[in-house]
């Protein structure tokens, strides 16, 4: 992420930080063989304070593709993914660089890496541009992570809000995704209560809690 203190929140696509992202990148590493996770959230980074988005979104495009390129060669020697997470900037952070999946998708294509992916965060996405069965659909094969959060309250996926997410998880395994879905929202209480979502997913699904093997698949 780089210095949260001096504002940063991530360096790929910041220029003039390519020695620094390069230092965190190498660290990630050594923490992701260490808790075995092979996958690396890539931060794009913010705008620098001051500058005008149109003025340096040509620079910062090309400082993120030449970063994202050297952090897929490392990565490939670890068999490991890089992931690129599109963050709103009307709600969350109003200057981070990567917005959209359709901006992230276009990037990815530009670099042309196998083991680059998309982080679809689905928060992010409906705040940015809604039309989330058919970004899924036609996203699916870039996607290396799913994250949730009701909007607009980025609480428990059956808090009240905008999304229906049994149909959303049901919509998931019928495109055949089978990676994890990390849960990016902020319990409205107790954490492990707040998790009564999953487990009437479970029922409604058939399956027992905690089951694995054939039950779950």
């Amino acid at each position: 992420p780089g210095d949260p203190e001096a504002g940063e929140m991530g360096l790929a696509a910041v220029p003039g930080r390519q020695a620094a992202f390069r230092q965190g990148l190498a660290a990630a590493v050594q923490y992701a063989k260490a808790v075995g996770c092979p996958r690396i959230h890539l931060m794009a980074g913010r705008v620098p304070l001051g500058a005008d988005r149109a003025a340096v979104a040509g620079e910062m495009e090309t400082t993120f593709t030449e970063n994202l390129r050297y952090a897929a060669d490392l990565l490939a020697q670890e068999d490991m993914v890089g992931l690129v997470e599109p963050i709103n900037n009307r709600i969350t952070d109003p200057r981070y660089y990567l917005n959209t999946p359709h901006q992230a998708a276009a990037i990815l294509e530009k670099v042309g890496r196998p083991n680059l992916k998309l982080q679809l965060d689905l928060f992010h996405c409906q705040i940015m541009d809604g039309n989330l069965s058919h970004n899924l659909k036609t996203y699916f094969p870039l996607i290396g992570h799913i994250q949730i959060a009701q909007v607009p309250g980025r609480h428990e996926p059956d808090s009240a809000g905008e999304l229906n997410f049994p149909y959303v998880f049901e919509l998931l395994e019928s495109l055949g995704y089978s990676g994890y879905v990390g849960c990016e929202y902020a319990p409205k209480g107790d954490t492990v209560e707040g998790l009564g979502w999953l487990r009437s997913y479970w029922e409604r699904r058939g399956l027992q809690r905690g089951s694995t093997g054939k039950a779950a698949e």
